[in-house]
């Protein structure tokens, strides 16, 4: 395929900015991770890391399985994705359909869950032989420098922004925005949503339902310096106020937007005057059978009849949960923070 070819196509995933209130504007994403996924490839193939008979091999049970399959469609590259149970029939079906293999690994780890299993099976591919290629989304620095483009179009379409919210996984949309935004925004404030569960902000390695955000393991491309604040949320919040987003806008999007948007409304509406984006990564057809399906959303007690309006301020990671809680992280390294003695407070 062509390359005028496929930068037109990846320019039609650009996201959408759309105003929900007078300060809070969501970055409505088709697909955010094919922008990662292609940029990852350009930047391999500029270092001779990878050549036409190359085999690109990548764990990941969501979005970025799709933006690779999409992204090695586009480039003519054979892929194989690690993914696990949590992989639905859907986007497997979709991710065949565009030219990629599928490996699911059908039990976790006994340390580090599915993603260490995955990760193992990765390693073994790649073990084959020198044709195959990991991708590495967790320490790959491509993926957060890709962002660059979504941030030059959040500054040419906004001009100044105050407050960034964002989900958390990889580590490389909200760090890698946040990196290129600070160089126009150096008071930028940077708030990361993760889940319970999950290590990423020093909670310790629990199964999570949430999917779209968190970790089992610590990548490099998370960087604990870029954030301001860190808030958990849980599975039954983030797919209620996917729910409430849906009915209230007509915005068709995954959990992670709906966990996204409810830390997103109340920081807005504490800081009247400030300019707050928020990035919303995935629409949700992968979740009609689940988010916003009533029945399996009321049989799995996902369903909240009313979600907390405000989030429980802690100053230990070790003291969030089990509902909504925030930290003020202020920008420091995890071992500056993971240690400190536990103190609830509550939020002003």
């Amino acid at each position: 395929m062509r390359s005028q070819t496929r930068s037109s196509l990846l320019s039609s995933f650009r996201p959408q900015l759309v105003h929900l209130t007078h300060n809070l504007t969501a970055a409505v994403f088709p697909l955010m991770k094919v922008f990662p996924a292609a940029f990852c490839l350009e930047r391999a193939e500029k270092e001779h890391l990878i050549s036409r008979d190359s085999v690109i091999v990548e764990t990941s049970s969501g979005t970025m399985a799709l933006g690779l399959a999409l992204a090695c469609n586009w480039s003519g590259y054979r892929l194989i994705v690690v993914s696990d149970t949590a992989c639905d029939d859907a986007l497997k079906r979709r991710i065949q359909d565009l030219g990629a293999e599928v490996q699911i690994v059908p039990r976790p780890a006994a340390v580090g869950g599915f993603q260490r299993a995955r990760l193992d099976l990765v390693a073994e591919i790649c073990a084959r032989s020198e044709k195959y290629w990991w991708v590495n989304q967790y320490d790959n620095v491509a993926n957060a420098a890709s962002y660059s483009v979504c941030a030059a179009q959040f500054t040419g379409e906004l001009g100044r922004i105050d407050c960034l919210v964002g989900s958390v996984g990889s580590g490389g949309s909200v760090c890698g925005s946040s990196s290129h935004l600070r160089l126009l925004f150096p008071d930028l404030h940077v708030i990361g949503v993760d889940t319970f569960g999950s290590v990423l902000f020093g909670q310790p390695d629990r199964p999570r339902q949430l999917r779209g955000l968190g970790n089992s393991l610590l990548p490099k491309n998370l960087d604990h310096t870029c954030f301001d604040d860190v808030h958990w949320v849980s599975v039954e919040e983030a797919y209620t106020m996917t729910r409430i987003l849906h009915r209230s806008t007509g915005l068709y999007r995954g959990g992670t937007s709906g966990a996204c948007w409810m830390v997103a409304r109340h920081w807005a509406e504490q800081n009247p005057g400030k300019r707050v984006l928020c990035l919303f990564p995935d629409d949700g057809h992968r979740y009609t059978n689940s988010i916003y399906n009533d029945d399996e959303m009321h049989a799995n007690g996902h369903w909240l009849a009313k979600p907390p309006d405000r989030p429980r301020e802690v100053s230990t990671p070790e003291c969030a949960g089990p509902h909504w809680s925030f930290m003020r992280w202020r920008r420091r390294q995890l071992s500056e923070v993971v240690g400190e003695s536990c103190l609830l407070t509550a939020t002003a």
